[in-house]
C-alpha cells in the first residue's frame, strides 16, 4: 500500500496551506468514517476538511454521504502561511470500520491513524489516478 502522504501532499492555497491524505486501509470506506481528522504542520495545527469545494468542520463529516475510494486522498486545510521548503507534517484521526464489529460494546471498530512525513511545499506533482474527494 503506498503511502498516505505522497511527497506532493502539502501544498499552498488561497488562505493557507492544504494537506492530502490517501485512505490508509485496505477498501474504500464512507467518508463519514473519518473522524477528528488533525493536522499538525510545524507545529501548527488548524484543520477543515475539503469535500469538493465545500469547507466542512471535522464534526460534520458523520453527516457526509460521500465515499473515501482507496485511491483518492481527502484534502484537510489550515490558515497558515508557510516559507518555502520542507515542513514537518503529522496527521491524526480515527477510522471508523463499519463492517468489523469489534469495537467496544460490539460497536464498529475505529483505529487511531498517524501518518506524519517531511514534506516539500508545492513539490511537483506525483503522476497518479489519485483524485480529491469530491
Amino acid at each position: 500500500m503506498q503511502s498516505a502522504l505522497r511527497e506532493d501532499a502539502l501544498t499552498s492555497v488561497d488562505g493557507g496551506i492544504a494537506v492530502r491524505v490517501g485512505l490508509p486501509w485496505i477498501r474504500s470506506l464512507p467518508l463519514a468514517c473519518l473522524r477528528e481528522p488533525a493536522i499538525t504542520v510545524d507545529g501548527v495545527a488548524a484543520p477543515t476538511v475539503l469535500v469538493g469545494d465545500r469547507r466542512l468542520t471535522p464534526e460534520q463529516l458523520v453527516d457526509e454521504g460521500g465515499w473515501w475510494f482507496a485511491q483518492d486522498r481527502v484534502v484537510l486545510t489550515a490558515p497558515v502561511g508557510l516559507p518555502a521548503g520542507e515542513h514537518d507534517v503529522v496527521v491524526t484521526f480515527r477510522l471508523l470500520i463499519p463492517y468489523l464489529m469489534a469495537g467496544p460494546g460490539g460497536g464498529p471498530l475505529e483505529l487511531p491513524m498517524r501518518v506524519a512525513g517531511r514534506l516539500l511545499l508545492d513539490a511537483p506533482a506525483v503522476p497518479s489516478v489519485s483524485r480529491d474527494v469530491a
